[in-house]
Protein backbone atom coordinates (compact mmCIF):
# COMPACT_ATOMS: atom_id res chain seq x y z
CA UNK A 1 0.00 0.00 0.00
CA UNK A 2 1.02 3.28 -1.07
CA UNK A 3 2.01 6.12 1.60
CA UNK A 4 -1.10 7.84 0.57
CA UNK A 5 -3.49 4.84 0.76
CA UNK A 6 -2.21 4.26 3.88
CA UNK A 7 -2.11 8.03 5.56
CA UNK A 8 -6.04 7.20 4.37
CA UNK A 9 -7.07 4.39 5.77
CA UNK A 10 -5.24 4.94 9.13
CA UNK A 11 -7.56 8.26 9.13
CA UNK A 12 -10.71 6.26 8.31
CA UNK A 13 -9.97 3.88 11.21
CA UNK A 14 -9.40 6.70 13.83
CA UNK A 15 -12.34 7.98 12.40
CA UNK A 16 -14.56 5.42 12.96
CA UNK A 17 -12.81 3.49 16.27
CA UNK A 18 -13.19 7.69 18.13
CA UNK A 19 -16.48 8.23 16.84
CA UNK A 20 -17.81 4.68 18.14
CA UNK A 21 -16.26 5.28 21.35
CA UNK A 22 -18.23 9.07 21.44
CA UNK A 23 -21.03 7.61 20.62
CA UNK A 24 -20.51 4.18 22.91
CA UNK A 25 -19.93 6.87 25.78
CA UNK A 26 -22.97 8.76 25.18
CA UNK A 27 -25.50 5.89 25.14
CA UNK A 28 -23.80 4.86 28.39
CA UNK A 29 -25.09 7.09 29.94
CA UNK A 30 -28.39 5.89 29.03
CA UNK A 31 -27.38 2.40 29.71
CA UNK A 32 -27.56 1.49 26.02
CA UNK A 33 -25.05 -0.13 24.34
CA UNK A 34 -24.03 0.94 20.75
CA UNK A 35 -24.96 -2.46 19.59
CA UNK A 36 -28.26 -2.56 21.96
CA UNK A 37 -29.06 1.17 19.80
CA UNK A 38 -28.38 -0.25 16.39
CA UNK A 39 -30.37 -3.35 16.76
CA UNK A 40 -33.18 -1.27 18.62
CA UNK A 41 -33.06 1.25 15.41
CA UNK A 42 -33.59 -1.45 12.92
CA UNK A 43 -36.38 -3.13 15.13
CA UNK A 44 -38.18 0.58 15.82
CA UNK A 45 -37.92 0.92 12.05
CA UNK A 46 -39.66 -2.23 11.33
CA UNK A 47 -43.53 -3.09 10.65
CA UNK A 48 -44.46 -4.01 14.05
CA UNK A 49 -41.41 -3.42 16.00
CA UNK A 50 -40.78 -6.90 14.55
CA UNK A 51 -37.87 -8.61 12.16
CA UNK A 52 -37.14 -12.21 11.47
CA UNK A 53 -33.36 -12.91 12.98
CA UNK A 54 -32.17 -13.52 9.56
CA UNK A 55 -33.04 -9.83 8.70
CA UNK A 56 -32.44 -8.23 11.34
CA UNK A 57 -28.61 -9.61 10.71
CA UNK A 58 -28.88 -8.55 7.73
CA UNK A 59 -29.92 -4.95 8.69
CA UNK A 60 -27.04 -4.55 10.94
CA UNK A 61 -24.65 -6.70 8.93
CA UNK A 62 -24.06 -8.82 11.50
CA UNK A 63 -23.10 -12.68 12.12
CA UNK A 64 -25.81 -15.05 13.49
CA UNK A 65 -23.76 -15.78 16.33
CA UNK A 66 -23.42 -12.36 17.44
CA UNK A 67 -26.62 -11.58 17.29
CA UNK A 68 -28.07 -14.81 19.28
CA UNK A 69 -25.64 -13.89 21.75
CA UNK A 70 -26.32 -10.24 22.08
CA UNK A 71 -30.49 -10.81 21.56
CA UNK A 72 -30.28 -13.01 24.48
CA UNK A 73 -28.75 -10.23 26.66
CA UNK A 74 -31.10 -7.84 25.32
CA UNK A 75 -33.82 -10.25 25.89
CA UNK A 76 -32.84 -11.28 29.58
CA UNK A 77 -32.93 -7.11 30.14
CA UNK A 78 -36.80 -6.84 28.84
CA UNK A 79 -35.62 -4.89 25.43
CA UNK A 80 -36.54 -7.50 23.22
CA UNK A 81 -38.45 -10.76 22.87
CA UNK A 82 -37.83 -13.25 20.73
CA UNK A 83 -40.32 -16.10 19.58
CA UNK A 84 -40.18 -18.95 16.96
CA UNK A 85 -41.56 -18.30 13.55
CA UNK A 86 -45.08 -19.24 12.82
CA UNK A 87 -44.46 -19.77 9.36
CA UNK A 88 -41.21 -21.43 10.34
CA UNK A 89 -40.18 -22.97 13.09
CA UNK A 90 -36.33 -22.82 12.31
CA UNK A 91 -37.30 -19.19 12.01
CA UNK A 92 -36.80 -16.75 14.94
CA UNK A 93 -39.09 -13.12 15.27
CA UNK A 94 -37.29 -10.79 17.37
CA UNK A 95 -39.46 -8.27 18.41
CA UNK A 96 -38.83 -4.61 20.57
CA UNK A 97 -41.00 -4.64 23.55
CA UNK A 98 -42.51 -1.79 25.12
CA UNK A 99 -39.67 -1.47 27.76
CA UNK A 100 -36.99 -1.39 24.98
CA UNK A 101 -39.11 1.44 23.20
CA UNK A 102 -39.03 3.25 26.23
CA UNK A 103 -35.62 2.95 26.39
CA UNK A 104 -34.52 3.84 22.83
CA UNK A 105 -37.03 6.82 22.86
CA UNK A 106 -35.17 8.15 26.37
CA UNK A 107 -31.66 7.74 24.51
CA UNK A 108 -32.73 9.30 21.12
CA UNK A 109 -32.41 12.60 21.56
CA UNK A 110 -29.26 12.30 24.04
CA UNK A 111 -27.64 10.55 20.84
CA UNK A 112 -28.78 12.88 18.14
CA UNK A 113 -27.32 15.94 20.04
CA UNK A 114 -23.75 13.90 20.07
CA UNK A 115 -24.41 12.97 16.75
CA UNK A 116 -25.03 16.44 15.49
CA UNK A 117 -22.04 18.03 17.69
CA UNK A 118 -19.35 15.78 17.15
CA UNK A 119 -19.94 14.46 13.61
CA UNK A 120 -22.59 16.78 11.62
CA UNK A 121 -21.42 20.45 12.83
CA UNK A 122 -18.04 19.96 12.34
CA UNK A 123 -18.58 19.67 9.08
CA UNK A 124 -19.71 22.28 6.13
CA UNK A 125 -22.44 21.32 3.48
CA UNK A 126 -20.11 20.53 1.18
CA UNK A 127 -17.98 18.22 3.17
CA UNK A 128 -21.29 16.66 4.02
CA UNK A 129 -22.43 15.92 0.24
CA UNK A 130 -18.87 14.42 -0.54
CA UNK A 131 -19.33 12.03 2.61
CA UNK A 132 -22.81 11.02 1.54
CA UNK A 133 -21.66 10.19 -2.22
CA UNK A 134 -18.05 8.41 -0.84
CA UNK A 135 -20.15 6.08 2.15
CA UNK A 136 -22.61 5.65 -1.25
CA UNK A 137 -19.78 4.73 -3.53
CA UNK A 138 -18.38 2.57 -0.92
CA UNK A 139 -20.80 0.96 0.42
CA UNK A 140 -21.85 -0.33 -3.59
CA UNK A 141 -17.96 -1.93 -3.46
CA UNK A 142 -18.67 -3.71 -0.36
CA UNK A 143 -21.88 -5.20 -1.32
CA UNK A 144 -20.56 -6.13 -4.97
CA UNK A 145 -17.49 -7.74 -3.79
CA UNK A 146 -19.72 -9.82 -1.26
CA UNK A 147 -22.65 -10.21 -4.05
CA UNK A 148 -25.73 -8.90 -2.38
Amino acid sequence: MRDDEQETWQAYVRLRQRLDGAISAGLAEDGLSLADYELMVALAAAPGGCLRAKELAGEVCWEKSRLSKHLARMDARGLVERRPATEDARGIIVQLTASGRTALERAAPNHVDLVRRVFIEPMSETEARSLRALADKVVTEVEQAAGL
